[in-house]
């Protein structure tokens, strides 16, 4: 008598038919679409008119300090970096609010004198919240 037990076959799975409908699905979804292009209107808009335009005068000041020497308030270059210059455009965008707070950012590589002559221009001007903006050294920390 022979007790041992032949090995069993491992059983399959036939992917095959599966794989047929879902080819069969794939065809007949792709067939069944219609494309339709969406009509398109073309409009002509009114115009508006652009002198009605109040600008807001900003909360803050931001005079920025490029490690040439180039000065920024809020982010528009100053023609060139004479105080005269620095003073007109301080007067302009605070329309005169001596009681807006400036933050001078000058790059870690400016000249030091670039930031005093900033600093000297808004304090002659009557700015008296002048902040200068550092950042934290992360080795430090």
């Amino acid at each position: 008598m022979n007790l041992n037990m032949r090995p069993k076959d491992e059983p399959e799975v036939n992917l095959t038919s599966m794989i047929d409908v879902v080819f069969l699905l794939l065809i007949f979804f792709m067939v069944s679409t219609s494309f339709t292009k969406q009509s398109q209107l073309s409009i002509r808009l009114p115009q508006a008119d652009n002198s009605g335009i109040i600008e807001e005068a900003p909360e803050f000041i931001d005079l920025m300090i490029t490690e040439q020497g180039t000065y920024l308030v809020n982010g528009r270059e100053l023609v060139n970096n004479k105080p005269e210059t620095i003073r007109n455009a301080l007067q302009k965008i605070s329309g005169g609010n001596t009681d807006l707070p400036i933050t001078i950012s000058a790059d870690a590589n400016a000249r030091h004198q670039y930031v005093i002559t900033a600093m000297d221009v808004a304090g002659k001007l009557g700015f008296v919240q002048i902040n200068i903006a550092t950042i934290n050294d992360p080795a430090e920390q």
